[in-house]
């Protein structure tokens, strides 16, 4: 009877495990995405950010009061696209977010702590449009903590830069939507897939690299920024777009393993920016009824996670190729995190449309971008937090 005894506790603990180690790896399935930058850390350190104690990117939005970090009327630089509260957004609650970590607290933001960490550097933000929502609220950010420090601001194309004259600090960016070079050839747009060396020449010596890229891959119609592709030798009309975000990332990643000295400049890389087009990501179900077709109305961020669509097969683009690089490289992973703020878009509250635009939000409403204050705030706090804890 004791051997009986015995043998039942033996199985009952193995199947225990099984169960224990299934739940494990069905946890482990819903958040590899989240934690797909950590292969690098396992490999090589990444700057003075400890990510084996802190994951800074699985956790959860929390009401806030104390935010947001700024006023829209304290900053001048934010562009008419994403100033929503101008532009006539009733609700606040959407800036009142914090976000924070399962396992740790990220640092508030200092402005005047980075000048002084920063002084007489460059930072520069490189890619599409989201880079630039970032800039500005970078910029913003830092403004507000340090008032009294004098300024100059030029916007160019595809370079605008903001000084803080009085710390010798430059931050700016540098429009590439795709990173890779557009050449005009015989009237036509070129994407070249495998050239980089004009962009990259306005990227040396820079102390602190953020790149970005993803949306404009996808981009057809009136959309598209190329009439062509060139890869090879080889003109395309059109190819698989992951394929074709492969090879330019490629050329990236060797310009910036030939290009970068790691002793002194740090690279990061922003992950995908999602959006929020479809309500039927974030409704009850599949055959929930919703008041409209995209982000307009929506005020509160999502609880728990959301599939990320089409972004997961070109985060793993991403991924796959900052893994190769001989260069650290920093991957902000803010796809998860953003992919729950559905609230935070211009949507309609956009400077950039009309009255007409603006009466009809089903076809105008902007649900990429994010509104400023607003999302990209955490972005850069936690771009700050890897940069200096």
């Amino acid at each position: 009877m004791a051997a009986s005894s015995g043998f039942c506790s033996f199985l009952l603990s193995i199947i225990c495990s099984i169960l224990l180690q299934t739940q494990m790896a069905s946890s482990a399935i819903l958040l590899s995405i989240k934690h797909h930058h950590s292969h690098h850390h396992k490999t090589r350190p990444m700057f003075q950010t400890n990510r084996s104690s802190c994951a800074l990117f699985t956790g959860t939005w929390v009401r806030d009061d104390s935010y947001p970090l700024y006023q829209y009327s304290d900053c001048q630089i934010i562009t008419p696209e994403f100033n929503c509260q101008m532009y006539g957004r009733p609700d606040s609650g959407y800036l009142r977010y914090r976000w924070a970590p399962l396992n740790c607290e990220i640092p508030r933001f200092n402005g005047l702590e980075f000048l002084e960490r920063m002084r007489g550097k460059t930072v520069m933000f490189v890619g599409d449009s989201l880079g630039r929502n970032q800039w500005e609220s970078f910029i913003c950010m830092i403004s507000t903590t340090a008032p009294s420090t004098s300024t100059q601001l030029s916007r160019g194309e595809p370079l605008s830069t903001f000084k803080f004259l009085d710390y010798g600090v430059t931050v700016s960016y540098y429009k590439a939507p795709y990173l890779v070079d557009i050449d005009v050839e015989g009237g036509k747009r070129v994407l070249k897939l495998d050239d980089i060396s004009q962009n990259g020449n306005a990227w040396r010596g820079v102390d602190v690299l953020s790149f970005n890229t993803g949306h404009w891959w996808s981009h057809k119609g009136s959309l598209q920024g190329w009439e062509y592709m060139e890869s090879g030798g080889t003109y395309y009309q059109d190819m698989d777009r992951l394929v074709a975000m492969e090879k330019g990332l490629k050329t990236w990643a060797n310009w910036i393993d030939s290009n970068i000295d790691s002793t002194r400049t740090k690279v990061f890389f922003l992950s995908i920016s999602p959006t929020h087009y479809n309500p039927s990501e974030w409704s009850a179900g599949p055959t929930a009824i919703t008041s409209t077709k995209n982000c307009y109305g929506e005020t509160a961020p999502m609880s728990g996670t959301t599939y990320l669509g089409e972004y997961m097969e070109l985060m793993r683009v991403v991924d796959a190729v900052l893994r190769d690089m001989s260069v650290p490289t920093y991957l902000l992973d803010i796809t998860m995190l953003s992919a729950l703020r559905k609230d935070g878009h211009p949507s309609i509250y956009s400077g950039d449309l009309n009255a007409q635009q603006r009466a009809n939000p089903d076809r105008s409403a902007d649900c990429s971008h994010w509104c400023l204050p607003g999302l990209p705030d955490t972005w850069n706090q936690l771009f700050y937090t890897a940069l200096f804890f």
